[in-house]
This record gives structure tokens, sequence and C-alpha cells, in this order.
């Protein structure tokens, strides 16, 4: 399997960027082999679903991204679950949590956000979880949309545990709008549920269509990135991809 290229930024502007997207179960699994897997594909976004939300959850999250050499940018418990981290390339300029409508009887959803810059390129980031329950899952999507859309930024990024699979409405309905990222540029594996059995592909990263796809998949065989973690780390499978953004 080919390497995807490292991050950096080039002489007219434009950064290229790893961005990892991770349903980490609460942490509830083993930390120790999260964390490496995290290290190992050297983002410098991580669109987190599913972050410790209760007690003592902050240090929790900080704790996860102390080991694997990042910080909080935004989300958790204010956001209902998405979270985002980040390597200190990226200036932040600035951060939004959002709660949805609260379907009775459903866990409540939301998104973290953000726009930061990496050199000259500024970009929108979020993080999301959609729901299990098909009707609300589609409402979700449309906010989604909405709120990429409202962020005032040319370039952006959103991944996540979508519920869905890529044939579903939902999904479908962003690829539309969005580029997904592994459809334009498939890398490593595809599917990102169950590790023990990898069979659907419900974790997706998007980005907006000026910027440029390089890779986008599991990152299964890549270096430093061992099954035994990946089954260890939690119930889900990470997606990485590489994207350039043009300078702003």
């Amino acid at each position: 399997m080919a390497l995807l290229p490292e991050s950096r930024t080039d002489p007219d502007g434009s950064a290229l960027i790893r961005v990892l997207s991770y349903n980490i179960r609460s942490m509830r699994d083993d930390t120790d082999a999260l964390a490496r897997v995290i290290t190992a594909c050297a983002p410098d976004l991580v669109l987190i679903q599913e972050a410790p939300r209760f007690f003592r959850w902050r240090k929790k999250l900080s704790r996860l991204a102390r080991a694997a050499n990042l910080v909080i940018l935004t989300g958790g418990a204010t956001a209902a679950g998405p979270a985002v981290l980040c390597n200190l390339r990226a200036t932040v300029e600035r951060t939004e949590d959002v709660l949805l409508p609260l379907t009775p009887g459903l866990h409540r959803r939301g998104f973290a956000t953000a726009v930061v810059r990496f050199g000259a390129a500024r970009l929108g980031v979020l993080s999301c979880h959609l729901s299990l329950q098909k009707d609300e899952r589609q409402e979700q999507g449309g906010m989604l949309l909405d709120r990429l859309a409202g962020m005032g930024v040319e370039h952006a990024v959103a991944g996540g545990d979508l519920n869905e699979r890529p044939a579903g409405r939902t999904f479908r309905r962003m690829a539309d709008d969005l580029q997904d990222c592994w459809a334009t540029a498939p890398w490593g594996a595809e599917y990102t549920s169950t590790p023990a059995d990898p069979h659907q592909r419900i974790d997706a990263i998007f980005a907006t269509k000026g910027i440029e796809v390089l890779g986008c998949g599991v990152p299964v065989g890549h270096p430093d990135v061992t099954e035994t973690d990946l089954r260890a780390a939690t119930d889900h499978l990470p997606v990485l991809a590489a994207l350039r953004v043009p300078a702003s």
C-alpha cells in the first residue's frame, strides 16, 4: 500500500493536511491502543465521535490528546459527543459546539465545529455523529450541510459516524453536495465497522469541492498501525484522509 503524503505547507500557501475521523466509544476500551493508532496516523485534525461526556470528561479527553501529541480544539460533552483535536500547526480562528434538536426518546446529538488556518489555507471543520433513526438522521444531514454553508469559509471538511451506508439517502445527499473522500481517492481499506468483522462503511470524511483529496480510507497496513491495536482501541475503525487545501 502506498503511503499517504506527509503534512506540509507549500510555497503557494496551500496546505497538505491529514484528517482522521474516529468513533472512540467514550474511551471504554484500550486507551493506550487508541492513542497509538492516532499517533501513528500523524493527523493534523482528529474528528472524534463518542468522546467522554460524563464524570471528568475533559480530563479523560485531555489525557488522550496528550498521549497522541495533540490538543483539544472543541467539543466533547458540550457537543453531546463529537469533538475535534488538533496539532500545533493549526491556528484557531473560532470554535462553536452545536446541540441539535432533541427528539423525545432518542439520544441528544450535536456538532463540534471550528474554523482553523494552516499557513494561508483557511478551513471549516465539523465532527458529527448522526442519529440511528432514519428520519432524524436525514434532518441532521441537512443541518450539517447548512452549518457548513454558513461558516463563512470557502473550504471545509466534515467527518463522523453517519450510522448509514453509502446507499442511504442521508449519505447520498451529503455525497451529492460534498466530496465523499473515500469514493474520490480510495486508499487503504473501505469498511469501518466492525474491527473484528469489517463489512460496512458507516464512517466517512467529506470535503468541499475545492479541496484536493489525495487519499482516504481505513489505515490498515499503515506504518505502526497494527491489527491488534485497531481491534482493541474501540468498536469502529478510523478513517484517514490526506487533503490539499488551497490558500484562501
